[in-house]
């Protein structure tokens, strides 16, 4: 059941007015009414906003066998570390394609009195979500649409290999919040791609990533993440499988091209973990600003 003080965070997404809880599900006063599912995550989309494609139930078991298996945890550790410094202990964290909701529960691990809303249009991902972290809410929804959300209401937004939403991101946050975003650099898995097939990261993924950002928020700094991994060939079928790349191999194709692999095989995970903060309006000279009225 979603918590009281997520219904301070979620609006309707047709009024959009608030939210309060019946008899299974969430109703506003207009008397929308969005189903909250038995697996503990909200379904929010309706019939006319249908998700885009979303993960599989292969993708999702796929990324869950090989986020257990702790490839990435320095890169949690990392998120982690970050949320500590820059969020208070108290925080609302909104997860932008949540997926199975890992690194949300790394950082609410270390905000001891977090609030986690994952935001994601897999149910497959949502279900693992809703269940990923005490503290953690699930809510299905296309995070390119404008969120059900609050204005103002996070402290902290992570964005980790998902869709870059930047108007939202900007509204959403308060005027002290911070937008954490996880790229995978040039270098990431540049040893799987010849052999294996991987799709490359785009060359242009800054350019992209500065032009969804650059006019609503600053960069406060980007940390730089690169490690080695030894990764065996069931590593190798999970990556491929958790990734865009399963759309393009058969499962055939692919154990064909793990199995020539001598493994373990030394393969590099490379990251940008980028703070980006919101930029405040200037206020024109030689003007006072008018106190500020009952909101």
């Amino acid at each position: 059941m979603p918590s009281d003080r997520l219904l301070s965070v979620l609006t309707c997404p047709q009024c959009p007015a608030g939210l309060e809880h019946t008899r299974g599900a969430l109703r506003c006063a207009n008397r929308h009414t969005f189903d909250i599912a038995r697996h503990g995550y909200v379904s929010l989309l309706t019939g006319h906003r249908r998700a885009p494609s979303a993960d599989s139930p292969d993708m999702v078991r796929c990324r869950a066998a090989f986020l257990g298996a702790g490839h990435y945890d320095p890169l949690a550790r990392t998120l982690a570390r970050l949320a500590g410094e820059l969020a208070p202990p108290d925080a609302t964290v909104l997860d932008a394609g949540t997926g199975s909701g890992h690194y949300l529960a790394a950082v609410l691990d270390s905000l001891p009195g977090a609030l986690g809303l994952g935001l994601d249009s897999s149910v497959p991902a949502l279900r693992a979500a809703a269940r990923a972290h005490a503290r953690a809410e699930a809510a299905c929804w296309d995070v390119w649409q404008p969120w059900p959300v609050r204005t103002g209401c996070a402290d902290l937004v992570l964005n980790v290999f998902a869709p870059r939403n930047g108007p939202e991101f900007a509204r959403v946050l308060g005027p002290d919040g911070v937008l954490l975003v996880v790229t995978p650099t040039a270098r990431h898995l540049r040893e799987l791609r010849g052999p294996v097939g991987l799709l490359a990261v785009d060359p242009r993924k800054e350019e992209r990533l500065r032009r969804a950002l650059d006019a609503r928020f600053r960069v406060d700094r980007t940390e730089p993440l690169e490690y080695a991994m030894r990764l065996t060939a069931e590593d190798i079928a999970r990556l491929v499988g958790m990734s865009p790349t399963a759309r393009h191999l058969t499962a055939a194709e692919l154990r064909d091209r793990t199995g020539r692999l001598g493994t373990p095989v030394p393969v590099t995970a490379s990251f940008a973990v980028s703070v980006h903060r919101p930029r405040r309006p200037v206020s024109s000279p030689g003007r006072r600003r008018a106190p500020a009225g009952p909101s």
